[in-house]
């Protein structure tokens, strides 16, 4: 059996990976003309994302690569301590959730697919696919074409293979807000390392924590109409944390700001698979950055996908029996994320109220063992 796969971001050599140890051939097909070796900032790779990538033989790079945070603790605006809750649970071995840059992470699971004597093609943005009986063929924007017997979309957020399975599909729903994200060396602001602080401020969200190196990693949530694109974000961003109670600010005007991300996440998806294509990852099921679980579902997916293609008899058993193990944990992974992203967005009421009973929610339902149900799932193949 061969997989074709669209995408080449951090899915796609993941899935391909569990794929080949399945027994399945897979080639993957990237839209873009080069890799993403400079694309995006840092990501959370939690506890259950670790364990899927441990199953793969490909986490331990990975963990070198970041930094161990495994612990989140919530500030007001105001300077007043929120709470605390476990980001990820210690599996095992030790393993902790780790924030990694997304470029180490992409370049770590593209180079290891590599190794494993998975080709990866660049320039070839999917625009149709043929199905015949036995075989589904992928029909590229530059003419070409290649046959497998299943079509897999690890293509993201805002997938063209979803469009062409589905064109009924619901578009990515935009969260309210831009997302930006910095490192700063050598920054001088004090911050116990493995601690992520969290901080809802009044006018936006701020997170940091600090590395054993000493560097100071951030990231910024601004509430903002989508397409409201000022030409240097910099000043918008200072001017949205000056007030709070911390060195947001600060730590922005210290170093660069790039372009603003708008972040999307997916309402349900009704079709998932149809004949022998099949939705994964983002594509399937996009979640918001809040619960820093998108790297870590796909992972999951990943290590589904491949143990119910080796067990099952067909494509279509097994595409059903992934969508039946997976759909239900990943929505549910979905609207606590949008949550979360939620009361980022808060105003000026809704941000009162938040911070009076952010410290009861904290304690009933974030501790360390209400939230078991997103960290401690382990899959196997």
């Amino acid at each position: 059996m061969k997989a074709l796969i669209a995408g080449c971001g951090i899915s796609g050599p993941v899935t391909a990976m569990a794929l080949r140890d399945a027994g399945i051939d897979a080639e993957i097909f990237e839209a873009y003309g080069h890799g993403a070796d400079s694309v995006g900032s840092f990501l959370n790779v939690a506890s259950n994302g670790l364990a899927a990538l441990r199953t793969l033989g490909a986490h331990r790079e990975v963990m070198a690569a970041g930094i161990p945070t495994p612990r989140m603790v919530m500030w007001s605006g105001t300077g007043k301590r929120l709470g605390e809750v476990a980001n990820g649970l210690r599996l095992d071995d030790g393993t902790v959730s780790h924030t990694v840059l997304r470029s180490d992470l992409y370049r770590i699971v593209r180079d290891e697919a590599g190794r494993r004597g998975i080709r990866v093609s660049f320039g070839k943005r999917l625009v149709s696919y043929e199905e015949t009986g036995d075989a589904v063929t992928a029909v590229f924007e530059d003419g070409t074409r290649a046959t497998g017997d299943l079509l897999i979309a690890c293509d993201g957020v805002h997938s063209a293979t979803r469009s062409l399975l589905d064109p009924a599909a619901p578009a990515p729903r935009y969260s309210g807000l831009y997302s930006f994200g910095g490192i700063v060396r050598d920054a001088g602001f004090a911050g116990e390392p493995g601690v992520y602080n969290m901080i809802f401020g009044k006018r936006a969200f701020f997170g940091y924590t600090v590395a054993a190196s000493g560097e100071t990693w951030w990231f910024a949530n601004l509430p903002r109409r989508l397409g409201d694109v000022p030409k240097d974000w910099k000043p918008v961003l200072i001017k949205a944390f000056e007030g709070d109670a911390n060195f947001s600010a600060e730590l922005i005007r210290r170093g660069d700001v790039g372009p603003g991300l708008p972040i999307h996440d997916l309402p349900e998806v009704p079709v998932w698979h149809r004949g022998r294509v099949l939705l994964t990852g983002d594509a399937a099921h996009a979640t918001s950055p809040s619960s820093g679980q998108g790297a870590s579902l796909a992972a999951e997916d990943a290590v589904v996908l491949a143990r119910c293609l080796r067990d099952s008899a067909g494509h279509e058993q097994a595409f059903q029996r992934f969508e039946a193990e997976r759909r239900p944990r990943a929505e549910r992974v979905v609207a606590y994320s949008r949550t979360i992203s939620n009361s980022k967005a808060a105003g000026p009421v809704a941000r009162v109220f938040r911070d009076l009973m952010m410290p009861i929610f904290l304690k009933k339902s974030a501790s360390q063992e209400s939230l078991a149900w997103m960290y401690r799932y382990q899959v196997s193949l």
